[in-house]
């Protein structure tokens, strides 16, 4: 091969980068890795954003729908008269959406305690010192409502859709359905309700206790 053919050779083959070429190169990958890793953090950020919005969300509905208060004082209740505390928060919600009121029929705050029905618990429990303004306080308003909530499901041996039909109707009413029924030759069950809103009443009542079962696990003190 000549020298001629060598040298035209060499100067056809690409001469390597220059140092300045590198430094240019390297800053690029760097400016791409840059760009990368701020859109992963900016997508990351979205991320978390929904999950706080979303969850904020999911619990302004929850409050909402199937709301729930007073928490504490519905387990120390619960728990010291036996009773599940979902059923109270069900029996609440039911009765007021948890939002205390006075009814046309005089029934007074969260449970709808009358002020008849409040003072025969006050007289059975020892309550001394009770006066129907008490009522109105959510402490004491559950305090009687449960007590009387576990009353009737004494007096029905437990039975949950007599207990909440002489919760909504009285005693007395509940006690002539259970005789008819009985004269009819069967056990008492929904059907036997001739009411429509006290058979709408156990019905939702039972229902919302496991809603709140599901929902309200931890706050109940039931997980």
């Amino acid at each position: 091969m000549s020298t001629h053919s060598s040298t035209s050779a060499a100067g056809r083959r690409r001469a390597g980068p220059t140092a300045a070429q590198r430094r240019a190169r390297e800053r690029r990958r760097t400016m791409r890795r840059r760009r990368l890793i701020g859109v992963g953090a900016v997508l990351l950020l979205a991320v978390i954003a929904v999950a706080v919005v979303s969850g904020r969300a999911d619990q302004a509905v929850r409050n909402i729908t199937l709301p729930l208060e007073h928490q504490d004082i519905i387990r120390q209740q619960a728990a010291a008269k036996g009773l599940d505390p979902a059923l109270v928060a069900a029996v609440i919600y039911r009765e007021t959406h948890f939002r205390p009121r006075t009814s046309s029929a005089g029934a007074e705050g969260l449970m709808q305690i009358t002020p008849d029905t409040a003072k025969f618990i006050a007289n059975k429990s020892g309550g001394t010192a009770f006066t129907v303004a008490d009522l109105a306080t959510p402490k004491v308003n559950i305090a009687y409502g449960s007590w009387y909530l576990r009353y009737v499901m004494q007096r029905y041996d437990g039975n949950e859709v007599l207990a909440l039909a002489a919760y909504n109707a009285g005693e007395g009413n509940v006690d002539k359905w259970v005789a008819a029924a009985g004269a009819a030759g069967h056990d008492f069950g929904l059907k036997d309700i001739p009411f429509p809103e006290t058979r709408a009443y156990v019905e939702n009542v039972l229902a919302s206790r496991g809603e709140y079962r599901a929902t309200y696990a931890r706050e109940l003190g039931l997980d």
